[in-house]
């Protein structure tokens, strides 16, 4: 899980993620490489243990949080993400 509970605080960052979910694998590659350019750890979720979570993104998955709100889908704008996190 990467940088996931390195950090005692919440994370800005989450991924919400499914099992045997292909793009998951290069999204958490891209978390991990946003978290050795900015510092920021992230936590991961499945969203296969929350029916809520699942119902609303599992045809989005991977999704990444930021703030706890969306900000992409799919694949992980790395140059859009360090941006935002800098605001």
């Amino acid at each position: 899980m990467g940088a996931a509970g390195e950090r005692s605080r919440v994370n800005r960052l989450t991924l919400l993620t499914t099992r045997d979910c292909h793009l998951c694998v290069d999204a958490r590659a891209a978390l991990d490489r946003v978290t050795r350019e900015s510092g920021e750890a992230w936590s991961e979720v499945d969203v296969a243990h929350d029916a809520a979570l699942a119902r609303e993104y599992g045809d989005r998955l991977p999704v990444v949080l930021l703030d706890g709100r969306e900000h992409g889908y799919w694949d992980v704008d790395v140059p859009r993400l360090l941006r935002d996190l800098r605001a």
